[in-house]
């Protein structure tokens, strides 16, 4: 798997390249400080994943991720957290807060080597072919995998795939989140954000804007927060206080 680094700030992309080298194997193949530079080594390269700079002179991260191809991912490195939820409806592998923490950064590394396994194995044809009241079915390669509702943690939408996050494995399949959503059980599974259903049964824990699952750091969308907090408490949930 490679990478480049894009970023304004000469410190910043040193530090990530120095980061990057020390807890991965992925190949740095470029670090530019703005997105025309990068936007012409991409001309004649092709890139597995890119740590993006979000405010930047000329062109910002954000206008450049929505020009990228489908399977190229990003993973944001700013210094603001208002572009979090932006963030995610570009389908961002993660979103990393500056100064980098070291732990953080492997975690996001991690998740996007398992991403570019999962789109590049043949299970990116699976599809649901049915489902019952407790459980649906996949089929990939030939056979039919059963996945019970209960097992089910979270559902994350990635590109033109949904993951689907259970107990023992991850399973991708070429759907819309929306359409999944659909069917599986609405009292139980939440739409949360735009990339992301969750299955109130595995929630640790929760504030005004994220939901932790295990060691999973799930955004908590604007439009969807009043449903979420509903499903709780009816609606009396307040954290701005």
């Amino acid at each position: 798997m490679n990478c480049i680094i894009v970023d304004d700030e000469p410190l910043a992309r040193a530090e990530m390249q120095s980061l990057i080298k020390e807890i991965s194997q992925i190949e740095i193949l470029g670090s530019f400080s703005n997105v025309p530079v990068a936007t012409e080594f991409l001309k004649t390269k092709e890139i597995d994943l890119i740590f993006l700079d979000i405010e930047m002179p000329l062109i910002s991260g954000l206008e450049f991720a929505e020009t990228l191809p489908k399977d190229t991912l990003i993973i944001f490195t700013t210094a603001y957290s208002q572009y979090a939820l932006k963030s995610y409806e570009l389908d961002a592998v993660d979103y990393l807060l500056k100064p980098i923490d070291k732990q953080r950064l492997e975690k996001a590394i991690e998740k996007a080597v398992l991403y570019k396994d999962l789109l590049s194995s043949k299970t990116v044809k699976n599809t649901v072919e049915s489902n019952t009241t407790d459980f649906l079915f996949i089929k990939a390669d030939r056979r039919y995998y059963k996945i019970n509702f209960s097992e089910i943690k979270y559902i994350e939408g990635l590109k033109d795939y949904v993951v689907i996050h259970t107990q023992t494995q991850k399973l991708i399949t070429a759907m819309n989140l929306k359409t999944i959503h659909q069917k599986i059980p609405a009292d139980i599974f939440l739409r949360v954000s735009k990339s992301y259903v969750v299955n109130i049964k595995f929630i640790d824990s929760f504030d005004n804007h994220n939901i932790y699952i295990d060691d999973a750091e799930i955004p908590l969308g604007e439009v969807y927060r009043s449903e979420f907090f509903k499903a709780y408490s009816g609606g009396s949930l307040n954290f701005d206080n």
